[in-house]
């Protein structure tokens, strides 16, 4: 998959789950999960033709998106290929019974091994940015994290993070106003960008109950194999 390109191909090898009401896909950086202004191709309308053609559909498929991550991250995106799966596993996202883990690169100066971090987020929409405040404002939303050092380089560290609530671009937002910038994220402060145009921040793990079968899934997503994330414990 690669960034504008309007021949995007599926590789099938980045489906972690598939069953007849499930779709979980490793999304890579640069790809958008829905469509917007650029006209690029999404994630969604991928998966779609995928699904259409491997099973032979005729018309239109039906697929509605569950979880977003953003453009420049990567890792794990879960699609419903039927309305009842789309509406609870909703009602289980609004009720936070889908546990989510991310990782993400910052400087090896943030000297915190483990802990909890929280505050009041607000959405500035015209410029697709989150700010963060200690205490609650006007339209903003409560969020919260814990995170874990989980390994350190010769500059960096990785950090694993369990995301408590979904706030916008809540990962990126906290850390840059620690003044730990996620590695590559000129949009919260990072001093420069990466190669390939994507940020060190990966939707690693995802658990909930299956809506349907109400079996326990989980599924976890390797890192992208470049950069920094090739030292990373999943590579």
């Amino acid at each position: 998959m690669k960034r504008n390109n309007t021949n995007l191909k599926f590789q099938e090898s980045s489906i972690l789950y598939e069953d007849n009401h499930l779709i979980i896909v490793n999304k890579p950086c640069g790809v958008l999960v829905q469509g917007d202004i650029t006209g690029d191709i999404p994630l969604l309308e991928i998966i779609k033709t995928y699904i259409k053609e491997k099973y032979d559909k005729r018309g239109n498929v039906y697929l509605g998106l569950v979880n977003r991550i953003d453009r420049p991250t990567s890792g794990i995106v879960i699609f419903a290929k039927t309305s009842k799966a789309l509406s609870r596993m909703n009602e289980k996202l609004k009720n936070r019974e889908i546990r989510k883990t991310y990782w993400l690169i910052i400087s090896n100066k943030f000297d915190s091994k483990q802990g909890k971090l929280d505050g009041w987020f607000k959405k500035n929409t015209k410029r697709n940015k989150s700010f963060f405040y200690n205490k609650e404002q006007k339209d903003s939303k409560y969020g919260s994290l814990t995170y874990k050092k989980i390994q350190n380089f010769e500059k960096y560290c990785m950090i694993e993070v369990d995301l408590i609530t979904g706030r916008h671009h809540q990962i990126r937002c906290t850390f840059s106003e620690l003044g730990f910038p996620i590695l590559g994220d000129l949009k919260y402060g990072s001093k420069r960008s990466n190669k390939d145009g994507g940020i060190y921040l990966h939707s690693r793990e995802l658990s909930f109950i299956h809506p349907v079968s109400k079996k326990n899934i989980n599924v976890k997503a390797n890192t992208p194999m470049n950069g920094l994330w090739s030292a990373s414990p999943s590579c």
